[in-house]
C-alpha cells in the first residue's frame, strides 16, 4: 500500500481535479438536466467503466510504455496544457457559459446512455494526463509492489470521482436553479473555473519544459 501521506495528497490532487469542469462533468450535468436524474447516474456508470480502464492501463505499465517513447511526456503534457487553456477560455470568454446552464439533449435509451458516458470518459485527456503525469509521482518502490500502490492509488481516484460525480448529477437540478436565479453567483462561478482551469494549463506547460 502506498504511504498515508502519499495515499492523502494523491487523493486532494483527485478532488481538485474532479471539482475541475471537464467533459465528463459537463456532459453529465447536461444529461441530468435534460432526461432526468435516473438518465444521468446512467451516463455515470458508463463514466466509471472508463475510469477504471484507464486504472489497469496505468496499472499494468502502459504509462511507461509511454514515458519511454522521446518527448512522449513533454507531447502529452503540452497537449493537456492546450486542452485545459481551451476549457479556460469557453469559460471566460463573453459569453462563455457555465456546465450548470441546461443544455437540449435528445432522450436516449439506458444503453446509448451506458454507452456515450464510456465514450465522454475514455476521449477525456484529463483523466489520461492524470494518470500519466501524477500516478507515478505518488508511487514508492521501497514501500512493496509497485503494481498494488498503482491499483490503490488509481481506484482511490475512481472512489472519488464516482462520488463526486453523483452528487453534482443528482444535485444537477437544484444547483442549476440557484445558479440561473443569482447572475452574479454564475459569473463567479464561471471566472473561477476559467482561473482553475488557466492556472493548471500554465503549470502543465511549464512542467513539461523541464
Amino acid at each position: 500500500m502506498p504511504d498515508l501521506s502519499h495515499l492523502l495528497g494523491f487523493a486532494l490532487v483527485c478532488l481538485g481535479m474532479v471539482l475541475t469542469p471537464g467533459p465528463n462533468m459537463v456532459y453529465l450535468v447536461s444529461r441530468s438536466l435534460s432526461q432526468g436524474v435516473r438518465a444521468g447516474l446512467i451516463s455515470l456508470c458508463g463514466v466509471a467503466l472508463g475510469l477504471v480502464f484507464f486504472v489497469l492501463c496505468a496499472a499494468l505499465g502502459i504509462t511507461a510504455l509511454l514515458m519511454a517513447v522521446p518527448y512522449a511526456y513533454e507531447a502529452l503534457c503540452f497537449g493537456g496544457a492546450v486542452y485545459l487553456a481551451y476549457l479556460a477560455w469557453q469559460a471566460l470568454r463573453p459569453g462563455g457559459r457555465s456546465p450548470f446552464e441546461v443544455r437540449a439533449l435528445p432522450p436516449s435509451s439506458p444503453r446509448r446512455l451506458f454507452s456515450m458516458g464510456l465514450l465522454t470518459s475514455l476521449l477525456n485527456p484529463k483523466i489520461a494526463v492524470l494518470y500519466l503525469s501524477l500516478l507515478p509521482q505518488f508511487i514508492d518502490p521501497e514501500r512493496g509492489h509497485v503494481l498494488a500502490q498503482s491499483l490503490a492509488l488509481g481506484f482511490t481516484q475512481v472512489g472519488i470521482s464516482i462520488t463526486v460525480n453523483a452528487l453534482i448529477t443528482v444535485m444537477a437540478g437544484s444547483i442549476a436553479v440557484f445558479l440561473m436565479q443569482r447572475p452574479r453567483w454564475m459569473a463567479a462561478q464561471r471566472i473561477l473555473m476559467g482561473s482553475v482551469l488557466g492556472a493548471l494549463a500554465l503549470r502543465m506547460a511549464l512542467e513539461a519544459r523541464r
